[in-house]
């Protein structure tokens, strides 16, 4: 089955999430137990969306990440590479407006969004400074990024059990019921190679994005940063 590897080639990384888009949702439930829906719903009380606010959510995937968004009256735009994935989105969440892209090279205009978001997608792109200078571009001055990315635990006798046993389970645990068991050892991979919280914030106040902060979710499996366009 189709895999990606850290290189991250474009083509190999939209395969393989088309391999996986149509139970995409259910498995990361449930390999997460349930803590997918916990973290998105705090998520979406960082974005705070209101009425006719305008976001990019890039690397949306079926849309899970953008449905909380759209119900609360946000103006969303949900991007993605991979076609598999838009196609599921499509079928699940019709309502959605989904477009095809590529967090390296936005189609949009500069200035465009009041905010940009993406949930575990920055880490699958193959330049991520490029795909946050990109997203800088296209978010009105005094806008405001949200990124969603497993991040490193922060107490060490769980990162270690997290680092060393969890992300060694996570592809055997998948073969009970994914479609594309492969992808997930991409996923382990990806993980542990992924910069911490301090080198991520760094490293999006470098390519421009004002004021980086974090909160980490679940100790520190999850991050989410939080950076501002300058006015």
């Amino acid at each position: 089955m189709s895999r990606a590897d850290l290189g991250k080639d474009p083509e190999e990384v939209s395969a393989m999430f088309d391999g996986v888009a149509r139970r995409y949702d259910l498995f990361n439930d449930l390999l997460s137990l349930g803590a997918t829906k916990r973290w998105r719903r705090s998520v979406e009380k960082i974005i705070d969306p209101k009425p006719g606010m305008k976001i990019l959510d890039i690397a949306a995937g079926p849309g899970s990440s953008s449905e909380g968004l759209y119900k609360a009256g946000a103006d969303v735009t949900s991007l993605d590479f991979s076609k598999g994935m838009l196609d599921q989105g499509r079928k699940v969440r019709p309502y959605l407006n989904f477009v095809q892209g590529d967090a390296l090279n936005l189609s949009f205009k500069e200035n465009t969004f009041d905010l940009t978001t993406n949930s575990f997608g920055l880490r699958n792109t193959q330049d991520y400074k490029r795909a946050l200078s990109q997203a800088l571009r296209v978010t009105k001055p005094g806008g405001r990024i949200v990124i969603v990315e497993f991040s490193t635990p922060t107490f060490k006798p769980f990162r270690i059990l997290y680092m060393n046993y969890l992300m060694k389970a996570l592809p055997k645990l998948s073969r009970s019921g994914s479609s594309n068991p492969a992808a997930y050892g991409y996923l382990a991979e990806s993980i542990r190679a992924w910069p911490k919280q301090e080198e991520l914030a760094r490293d999006m106040e470098a390519v421009g994005w004002k004021n980086s902060s974090w909160i980490n979710l679940t100790g520190g499996v999850v991050a989410v940063h939080t950076a501002f366009k300058g006015s």
